[in-house]
């Protein structure tokens, strides 16, 4: 991290290595406010703003994938290699779904329909193992 902020011109801080370290520590694709509370213990002077930036800056350096769905705030992955998500509708709980990313998926689509493709997302939505048991049970109960 140190060596893509000196390449892009930035300063390497300890605010922005905890972060980055908080972020590559977890695989739970944490908000903005959830690394906030995961660095206030090492940084206890840090705000919520710093953390904002600080994640936007990771994000425009390509260190890191923001996730928006809708009526959710943003979640913040620090895996930035292409790779697809499941999200519970029951939890909100993000998953990684590890599964192979055809590389020329984007290529071929383009070169067939013309489109000029900027990015592209594959999200699968459904129920976490915890929260499918539960509506499992409530269907019985029913």
């Amino acid at each position: 991290m140190k060596e893509v902020l000196k390449r892009a011109g930035y300063r390497v801080t300890r605010q922005r290595l905890v972060i980055f370290e908080a972020l590559r520590g977890t695989t739970s694709h944490p908000t903005a406010e959830e690394i906030y509370n995961m660095v206030k213990s090492r940084l206890p002077n840090i705000s919520l703003g710093t953390v904002y930036r600080t994640l936007e800056l990771f994000e425009r350096l390509g260190v890191l994938q923001r996730l928006t769905f809708e009526g959710s705030p943003s979640r913040f992955d620090g895996n930035p290699k292409p790779h697809y998500h499941a999200i519970c509708l029951g939890c909100g709980r993000v998953l990684d779904a590890d599964e192979p990313v055809p590389e020329d998926i984007g290529r071929r689509f383009s070169e067939e329909t013309g489109f000029e493709i900027v990015g592209y997302k594959l999200e699968f939505y459904g129920y976490c193992k915890e929260c499918a048991s539960k509506r499992r049970e409530n269907e019985n109960k029913g």
